[in-house]
């Protein structure tokens, strides 16, 4: 509660799944609670009581009835207080364990369901945080988390940052804006060796992909001297940066952002490897199409596309996507060579995603080892009751 005043209650249907809540499910949909006109009526982002049919506690939850996604499960201890003194509890839970993985302050801080905060991102870029509050109640409470960050990290730079899909869904707006000091150029962020640079401001999601940085260090791994790299969609470089620094002799990373090549271009130089960096702005298929007529070849090829299957309705689309990708990118690998295809589409689980990416290697006349699969990084908790929490995969396979 943020006040002394009793929460109001939010019913489940009869037939509803309280038991899942109980264990731990974060989430009840529209079509599983009692949505009365007075339920109806609750503001976006209501701190709520859930009751099973038998008006029995479940769980403290937040509330909007403009979205599919009715209630998101904040607590099971019932009479919590949702506020300033519990928003700072999970904050420092979530701090104390990346404090112990990471020598340095860069890292995902506050990972949403994963920590125990609902539709809350927070990345963390040495003294600046980017917030990403993308569910109507932390929306409602970011004052009092903006508190609580100052009072925990005293941070210089805090960004709050709107361009979360979610937001849409819930009824949010999509401006962002630094509501703490001064960002006047990418932040340097050290990984695996390397510089990147993360546009805080105006590049992907917060910045930075935080979530790759162990499967860039495994593929980094792979590289032998004189091995020569391709980096299909690669934002700004992170497979490159990572296996420049374990001493490729060169790399090329192919992404039809401008900006976000010429942040690669920066963290390359500042990370000394610019004679041995190059970048190629292109649509990636109409770059790999290109690299097949000249017969390219390179020793570690790595192909890290956008969600190609987002939810389930695109679900086959998007796993032909990825078998294409499979396709045109295994006959670019050296024989001995390593691919590596990477996947961020929840919908499309390892099973699938794999199947797909044998299929598109088959075709290209290769036969793989599958060698590693990599996931998401442990700054990135994984709530074992959901399963969209996995969404990154990262397949390494060692062709013929």
């Amino acid at each position: 509660m943020t006040d002394s005043q009793p929460l109001p209650v939010v019913r489940l249907k009869p037939k509803s799944n309280a038991r899942a809540l109980r264990h731990g499910y974060p989430w009840a949909y529209e079509n599983e609670v009692v949505a009365d006109r007075r339920t109806r009526a609750l503001a976006p982002g209501t701190i709520v009581r859930v009751e099973d049919g038998e008006r029995n506690f479940v769980a403290i939850a937040a509330a909007n009835p403009h979205s599919k996604l009715f209630l998101r499960v904040l607590d099971l201890q019932d009479g919590t207080a949702i506020g300033a003194g519990w928003l700072r509890d999970k904050v420092m839970a979530a701090l104390a364990l990346r404090a112990q993985l990471y020598p340095e302050p860069f890292y995902r801080l506050v990972h949403a369901e994963g920590d125990g905060l609902p539709g809350l991102i927070i990345d963390r870029f040495g003294d600046a945080l980017v917030v990403q509050p993308n569910a109507a109640w932390i929306d409602r409470l970011l004052p009092q988390l903006c508190d609580v960050l100052r009072d925990c990290l005293d941070p210089g730079q805090v960004v709050i940052n709107a361009t979360g899909r979610a937001r849409k869904s819930e009824g949010l707006d999509n401006v962002t804006r630094i509501e703490t000091g001064q960002i006047d150029a990418p932040v340097q962020v050290p990984m695996n060796g390397a510089l990147y640079p993360a546009d805080l401001t105006g590049g992907q999601k917060t910045g930075l992909f935080f979530d790759q940085r162990d499967n860039h260090a495994f593929a980094a791994r792979l590289v032998a001297p004189g091995s020569r790299v391709l980096d299909v969609f690669s934002h700004v470089g992170g497979f490159s940066m990572a296996a420049l620094a374990a001493g490729a002799a060169s790399a090329l990373a192919i992404d039809a952002s401008q900006p976000a090549l010429d942040l690669a271009r920066q963290g390359a130089v500042a990370s000394g490897f610019a004679d041995r960096f190059d970048t190629l702005k292109s649509d990636a298929f109409d770059a790999l199409a290109a690299l097949h007529e000249q017969r390219a070849e390179y020793d570690l090829v790595v192909c890290d596309p956008p969600a190609f299957a987002p939810s389930k309705t695109v679900l086959t689309k998007g796993l032909r996507a990825y078998e294409r990708v499979a396709l045109m990118a295994a006959p670019r690998v050296a024989r001995g060579g390593y691919l590596v295809l990477c996947s961020c589409s929840h919908a499309a689980d390892v099973s699938r995603f794999g199947n797909a990416c044998m299929r598109g290697i088959g075709r290209a006349g290769r036969r793989g080892q599958l060698i590693h699969t990599g996931f998401a990084g442990p700054d990135h908790p994984m709530l074992p009751q959901l399963s969209e929490n996995g969404y990154l995969k990262a397949l390494f396979y060692r062709l013929d």
